[in-house]
């Protein structure tokens, strides 16, 4: 089986500079990767092997030219809640089974205009809702590290498939750590920009206060590219922001030399896994020694961030799903006798467990003598948490702690118990609730499992966290290990067809 699936997009451009290989090779040892593991992971809802091979051939006689586009011929998975022209969109959903969407997401245009072949849309949890996907409407994705495991979520088809060699790079979305915590329990680099940062036209919105996509990768230089490619302001998301974009990439570093750390005291609370708490302690002793200065600090209302963000977030989730009603998009019922048999009977039938939970919480939350009890007081704990980052900022460049409380957990572990489920993302939900950036890299394994570390930047500071991530990558081995291939495929990936 080829190598070159294992490969990053760095170490692809310069094969392709130097002639020693060609997009059309590199994207059938993709599919050769997809046929031999995608069986077994189902980390894909749908591929197109036909269009992938023709863009390739496009990009082979432009990708030795110094001015080829950044991400010319490189392999790139889409989380399916990404809208693609003339492609699936389902989000994992049944309700939205068959539908096809009229236009491109803003990314995918900007990924297209910057060379990449879109591979496939990648699995997730229902509509983005969860921790594991284990809540597509299509089956669970398993982690390529230990397929008795999840790949975490709600990102898991995406990470699982750039973990695996299945693609080089990925996008994913993270509305309260959906991107970072599948990075950590799947051994690559994920990261969640500032929020407005990268546009969010095209991406079916969970809770648009905290949705934002961003970019899945095998190293921090892959991931710095990618973010380059996608962001910045977009006429068609007014929530996006108008601000420059480096050369992130360009401008990593590899000393931490008169860098200021702060070590979230309360992401080392109860629950956090011993092996974990060692990893991530081992990891910043490492940044101490390439000179930074790393000091204890607080961020006081750390602890209500998941109550709040269980308020936020379903109740935009139930506002925005409201359309779901079987009369404009994809799934409707079979013989409605009049208008509010159609809606309720549809929304039955197309929903999964977690969404309908989710709803009826967002929308109990926003009832009339309830919004202020709830919601508000939510919104007022946002603020809070915000203020403790800001007050943070002041002493620190960056914040550092663990991604998740645990390494990967087994398959069907916690689908029964989702307030231990919601649990996982104690440690990523604050920073979606104010807007900042934080990113994923690996830093250890426990039980064989992969660890990551997270890095927390001021808002639009994604430089200072990829500098940090990539310091600490460049003086670890951790992102060079790859996951065992497992036996032969069961199902030929060939036969995916749109769900």
């Amino acid at each position: 089986m080829s190598a070159l699936a294992d490969l990053t997009a760095c170490d692809l451009r310069a094969k392709f500079r130097r002639g020693e290989t060609s997009p059309t090779e590199v994207v059938r040892a993709v599919f050769e990767r997809i046929d031999a593991e995608d069986g077994r992971l189902h980390a894909y809802l749908y591929l197109d092997r036909d269009a992938a091979l023709a863009e390739a051939a496009r990009w082979d006689a432009v990708v030795r030219g110094e001015d080829a586009p950044p991400l010319a011929g490189i392999p790139v998975a889409l989380k399916d809640n990404i809208c693609t022209r003339h492609s699936p969109t389902t989000c994992g959903s049944r309700i939205l089974a068959g539908f096809r969407s009229p236009y491109d997401a803003t990314v995918v245009t900007r990924l297209r205009r910057s060379g990449a072949i879109i591979v496939g849309k990648a699995n997730c949890d229902e509509f983005a809702m969860g921790s594991s996907t284990e809540n597509s409407a299509y089956g669970p994705t398993r982690n390529p590290w230990d397929e008795t495991r999840v790949p975490g979520g709600t990102s898991g088809g995406p990470t699982a498939a750039v973990a695996a060699g299945e693609a080089t790079l990925a996008l994913g979305s993270d509305t309260g750590g959906s991107i970072r915590q599948p990075a950590a329990f799947c051994g690559v680099v994920g990261m969640k920009p500032t929020y407005g940062r990268v546009s969010r036209y095209g991406l079916v919105a969970f809770a648009s206060s905290l949705d934002q996509i961003g970019p899945i990768a095998r190293s921090v230089v892959d991931a710095a590219l990618l973010l380059e490619a996608i962001a910045g302001q977009d006429p068609a998301d007014s929530t996006s922001a108008d601000v420059e974009v480096p050369a992130y990439a360009d401008g990593l570093i590899t000393s931490l030399r008169g860098m200021r750390l702060g070590i979230v005291k309360e992401f080392f609370a109860e629950g956090l896994d011993a092996g974990v708490a060692a990893a991530v302690r081992e990891a910043i002793e490492t940044c101490r020694a390439l000179g930074a200065a790393c000091e204890e600090v607080s961020l006081p209302h750390a602890s209500y961030a998941l109550p709040a963000y269980y308020i936020i977030a379903p109740a935009e989730a139930s506002s925005n799903l409201a359309r779901y009603a079987g009369v404009q998009y994809g799934h409707r019922t079979a013989d409605a006798p009049d208008l509010v048999t159609l809606y309720s009977r549809t929304r039955r039938e197309g929903f999964g467990a977690e969404v309908k939970r989710r709803i009826m919480l967002g929308t109990y939350a926003l009832s009339a003598g309830y919004y202020e009890a709830f919601y508000l007081r939510a919104l007022r704990v946002r603020t809070r948490i915000r203020q403790d980052f800001d007050a943070a900022f002041e002493r620190f460049d960056a914040l550092v702690g663990p991604v998740t409380p645990t390494s990967a957990f087994r398959l069907g572990e916690k689908v029964d118990d989702p307030l231990q489920m919601y649990l996982s993302d104690v440690y990523t939900v604050p920073l979606n609730l104010a807007g900042l950036p934080g990113i994923s890299v690996p830093c250890g394994f426990v039980g064989g499992l992969p660890v990551g570390l997270q890095v927390v930047g001021r808002a639009f500071g994604e430089q200072t966290i990829l500098n940090v991530a990539h310091a600490f990558e460049q003086a670890t081995e951790f992102h060079t290990r790859r996951p065992p291939r497992g036996r032969a495929a069961r199902g030929a990936s060939a036969a995916k067809r749109a769900p």
